[in-house]
């Protein structure tokens, strides 16, 4: 299987979109409850609530690497902020959902550099979580990194 990319750059803020075919209230909870979050991006400890910091355990990287992040809003079925903690430094993430079930997934970047290879990870994700059957992070990186070099 062959992915089209489908991000966006508005100013350094990279987008991408996907619209799901579930009711917004299960859709919600795939991208909060640590059981489901684990089959698309990795599951999650700690007290989920605005403001709090969770661990949360990357499921799908070499390692299954353990980092923090922030809870920054929550406000059910419309939008989730969150700033990742790790040894990079801080990255910002922003899930916006529409009455129909459309996610438009936001990451604040403060650089376009490196988009190449985050734009390809955001992809390979969020078809996770559209449930693609066991996509190949080949078919995103390095497939993709030209189409998101390209948007800089």
């Amino acid at each position: 299987m062959t992915s089209a990319p489908t991000g966006r750059l508005d100013g350094t803020d990279l987008i991408l979109t996907r619209t799901f075919d579930l009711p917004i209230a299960e859709l919600w909870a795939e991208l909060t409850e640590p059981d489901r979050t684990a089959r698309w991006f990795g599951t999650w400890t700690g007290d989920g609530a605005p403001g709090a910091t969770i661990k949360v355990q990357m499921a799908y990287e070499e390692g299954k690497p353990w980092f923090d992040m922030r809870i920054d809003a929550c406000e059910p079925e419309r939008r989730l902020a969150l700033t990742g903690l790790d040894e990079s430094g801080g990255w910002q993430v922003e899930l916006l959902l529409s009455p129909d079930s459309t996610l438009s997934f936001v990451h604040h970047l403060t650089t376009t550099e490196g988009i190449g290879s985050i734009g390809p990870g955001w992809e390979y994700y969020l078809d996770l979580l559209a449930g693609v059957p066991s996509p190949s992070f080949d078919d995103y990186f390095p497939a993709m990194q030209p189409y998101y070099e390209a948007l800089r």
